[in-house]
């Protein structure tokens, strides 16, 4: 990533991705929007009105920091939280996907709106989220890296985080320079 994100005069954002770097971030959403379908649908009239029928927290570690609990010490109370807010914060996170890799079929420059440019912040912090817990990055994450080798098939990832936490960081950094 040579520079991350730029603000322009006119108030709008860029980005320059190699092709190989557009297609990182379309296979990582490609693979959280998959993991999405693992949530319970439920009834699809209430679907509708934005209420699920889930009630208990994903299995899943990556799902379940995603989408966590509301209330840490009161099970009934975070299971009411899940269910008026599990579906609409799916459909959100889902859409933010969506508008990505709208962005990214623009080719590699890609300009951004305000309200893209939310969506890529969003998106990009569910993947670092997603990727750090597969990863169960904690405060000694570089660490770890530093002593992981080259071949090491985690070392993969690990650069990926630290280039997504960049990306994300220029996009913060754009969005507060006015």
């Amino acid at each position: 990533m040579p520079g991350g994100f730029r603000r322009h005069r006119d108030g709008g954002l860029s980005l320059r991705l190699e092709p190989v770097e557009g297609q990182v971030i379309e296979n990582l959403l490609g693979q959280l929007t998959r993991l999405y379908d693992d949530l319970p649908k439920g009834d699809p009239g209430l679907a509708e009105l934005g209420i699920s029928e889930s009630t208990e927290a994903p299995d899943d570690p990556v799902l379940a920091r995603l989408f966590p609990d509301g209330y840490r010490d009161d099970d009934k109370a975070s299971g009411e939280f899940r269910r008026y807010t599990e579906a609409s914060l799916r459909d959100g996170k889902e859409r933010d996907a969506s508008i990505v890799l709208k962005c990214l079929a623009q080719g590699p420059d890609v300009r951004l709106d305000e309200e893209q440019a939310q969506a890529w912040l969003r998106a990009l912090n569910d993947l670092r989220l997603a990727i750090g817990t597969r990863l169960d990055i904690t405060e000694d994450g570089h660490e770890r890296f530093a002593d992981l080798e080259f071949d090491d098939p985690v070392y993969a990832m690990y650069v990926t985080y630290d280039w997504l936490t960049q990306l994300q960081d220029s996009l913060v950094q754009c969005l507060f320079q006015r």
